[in-house]
Parts: structure tokens; C-alpha cells; sequence
């Protein structure tokens, strides 16, 4: 269901479904009891600004009843951020793709405390591209590869790439070494089952039927440290965080896995040893083989 409000500052509008019926007489009326927390006036103000909308572009007013319509749109009250000290990298950009290298900390969309301060609100205020969407995604604490759609008229070519599992990553890790899994052994393939609550912080690895497969290869080693390669062959949050430390290779700097550890600022100086090195695809557009590498390098490697 497309928005009838463009994107403002980088950021979508928001959607809200009205309730069929109810004790309140009007849209207003309804909004103002659910977000009782926020300001009266100043939500009243928006639908005198006309900034609260139905499908179709109508505008509401003070007086439109609760039952006119089903779904609404309207602009969120976006709190200061402070920018974070990092920078996106651009690698690729054409009338299709967009292809980035997100440094450690920046979350890939908006969420939580972070709005402005999301690679995807970032980049579209920076390139002036308001219908740019990320093709996946990586954790807020993970850097490298991140590919965005430029072009609605084609994303649909590039998402079923994402669905049909044609499309090939790679990572690099740096964690402790496991004398088995020596520079000549081949790759450790690590299945499991792993299942992610909504309300919960962590994923968590359960008995069942495996959903998740990674393939685990130590690359290099110095002083009880190791640079490993991580060839995900699904996508679920935190897999590869979750499949090493599984192993008994907790990745350095990790803050939740294989223990949760305090809640704390931000360590800019210390970020977790993941990075998504390289993407590849064939092009559904032109058929030709694509291949982007990330320009980042983790930092702990060789540890000092």
C-alpha cells in the first residue's frame, strides 16, 4: 500500500489503521486517546496543517469521523540525533543499485533511537534519493556490503535474487583459533535452528529442524587470533554471531554473544570484528556476473 505523503528528511511516513468503531466520534478524537503521552495541541495542529492524510491524498480535518476511513498517513515528531562519528563509503551507484560500505555502528534503518541516523536516511538525503531501499540488511554492529534498490520499476528483479538464495556473500571475522580448524582443513559447515523474538534482545539457537547453514574457514592466524571467512547460505539475525560463538569462537568485541554483557555507550574505538567483505550475483538486468568487495578492514587483525 504506497504512502500518499512523500518521504520527508529521508524518513517514510508513518501509516495507522483506524478501529471500526469505538467510543470516539472522530479520527482526532481516537488519536488523541491512543498517543495521550504526546502534546494535544500540537496533534490537533497537524491536521490543521493538512499533514494527516487517507488513502488517495484527502486530507483530514478536526471533524472527519472515525469510520471514513481505514488507514491514515501522517509525519512523525523526529527527536534531535547527534551524528554518530562514522561515514558511509559509496562503492557502485547506477539507475538500479546503489552499493555502500557501512561502517560499524550505523544501523541500516531507521528504528529505535536511531532515525536520521540510519544508513538508509542518510543516503537518501544524501543523493536526493527518496525511493531508495536496502536489499537486506546487516546489524547495526556489523560493517561492509550493503546493497540498496534505486529504481522501483526494477527492485522486483533484484528481491527474487534475495528469495531464490542467488545471491552469494561472504564475510570476515576475527575470534579466537580452534586448533581443529587449521588453514589447510576444509571449510566447518555449522546447521542449526535459530528463532528470534520480537521482544526479546538475542536470537536464540533451539532444537528442530535446522533453518540456518554457515560455512566457517580459518583464513590466517597470529598470536591466538584468528581471521576467519563466513559463508552464510541463509540469513537469519545474528547467524553468524550466533554459529561462532556456537563454536566456541565468540567474534572479539561482541557485546551479546556467547554472553550478554552490560548495556553500555559505544565503544567507537572497539567495534565487533564483523564485516561483510564481498556480494555477487548474477545481474537479473543484463545478465552479466557482478561482484562488489568491501574497502574496510577489520582492526584487531593481527592483534597487537
Amino acid at each position: 500500500m504506497k504512502s500518499p505523503l512523500p518521504v520527508r528528511n529521508g524518513v517514510n511516513a508513518t501509516r495507522l489503521r483506524l478501529p471500526d468503531e469505538g467510543p470516539w466520534s472522530t479520527a482526532l478524537e481516537y488519536i488523541l486517546n491512543r498517543f495521550d503521552h504526546v502534546n494535544p495541541d500540537g496533534i490537533a495542529e497537524r491536521f490543521d496543517r493538512g499533514e494527516v492524510v487517507a488513502l488517495g491524498g484527502t486530507v483530514l480535518t478536526r471533524e472527519t469521523p472515525l469510520t471514513d476511513h481505514t488507514f491514515i498517513w501522517y509525519y512523525r515528531e523526529l527527536p534531535v540525533e547527534e551524528r554518530l562519528p562514522v561515514e558511509l563509503g559509496i562503492l557502485h551507484q547506477d539507475d538500479d543499485l546503489l552499493v555502500v560500505d557501512k561502517p560499524h555502528f550505523l544501523p541500516t534503518t531507521p528504528g529505535g533511537m536511531y532515525v536520521a541516523e540510519s544508513a538508509l536516511v542518510r543516503l537518501r538525503v544524501q543523493l536526493g534519493l527518496p525511493d531508495l531501499i536496502p536489499m537486506h540488511r546487516l546489524d547495526r554492529m556489523t560493517a561492509g556490503i550493503l546493497m540498496f534498490s534505486v529504481n522501483p520499476a526494477t527492485r522486483g528483479k533484484y528481491q527474487l535474487l534475495f528469495e531464490n538464495r542467488q545471491i552469494r556473500k561472504e564475510y570476515e571475522a576475527i575470534a579466537p583459533v580452534r586448533p581443529e580448524l587449521g588453514l589447510d582443513a576444509a571449510p566447518l559447515t555449522v546447521r542449526s535452528r535459530i528463532v528470534k523474538s520480537r521482544t526479546y534482545l538475542l536470537a536464540q539457537e533451539v532444537e528442530g529442524a535446522p533453518n540456518t547453514e554457515t560455512a566457517v574457514s580459518l583464513l590466517e592466524q597470529a598470536a591466538g587470533a584468528g581471521r576467519y571467512r563466513l559463508q552464510p547460505h541463509t540469513g537469519k539475525t545474528h547467524q553468524l554471531r550466533l554459529h561462532m560463538a556456537g563454536l566456541g569462537l565468540g567474534i572479539l568485541n561482541d557485546p551479546f554473544y556467547p554472553v550478554l554483557k552490560p548495556q553500555a555507550a559505544d565503544d567507537y574505538s572497539k567495534p565487533l570484528q564483523l564485516l561483510a567483505r564481498s556480494i555477487s550475483f548474477t545481474d537479473p538486468l543484463s545478465g552479466a556476473e557482478a561482484f562488489f568487495e568491501s574497502s574496510l578492514r577489520l582492526s584487531e587483525f593481527p592483534p597487537n
